[in-house]
């Protein structure tokens, strides 16, 4: 399980978010994405980061997708979605600290996969 962590200023840019990994980065998300506390989801990207972030979020989700952690990467990088996304490997500490709430958080309104199942 990858994790992905997306920050924006809307809700809006969260779901275009989401349908540009989807059809873009061609990534496939597993079940719902969860809404995470702004405030949480920038201190989780400072600490990623280790450094100071540009601008605060005003809505944030966590997602996970199917692929690993180097294809994720390598797919997001390729698209230019109207938010900040980030893959959370398990290098890091905070993986298994967002790992562990994953299933607490509430899920997003508003979302629906675009690609149809053909398993």
């Amino acid at each position: 399980m990858t994790l992905i962590l997306i920050r924006a200023e809307s809700q809006a840019k969260i779901l275009n978010s989401l349908a540009d990994i989807e059809r873009h980065a061609k990534l496939k998300i597993t079940g719902k994405p969860r809404i995470i506390d702004s405030e949480m989801a920038d201190e989780f990207a400072k600490k990623i980061i280790n450094d100071k972030l540009r601008s605060k979020s005003k809505n944030a989700v966590l997602v996970s997708v199917k692929e690993d952690v180097t294809r994720s990467i390598l797919q997001i990088r390729n698209i230019h979605p109207p938010a900040h996304i980030m893959v959370i490997s398990q290098e890091y500490a905070q993986w298994g600290e967002l790992k562990k709430i994953y299933s607490t958080l509430p899920t997003l309104k508003g979302y629906y996969s675009a690609k149809k199942n053909k398993n």
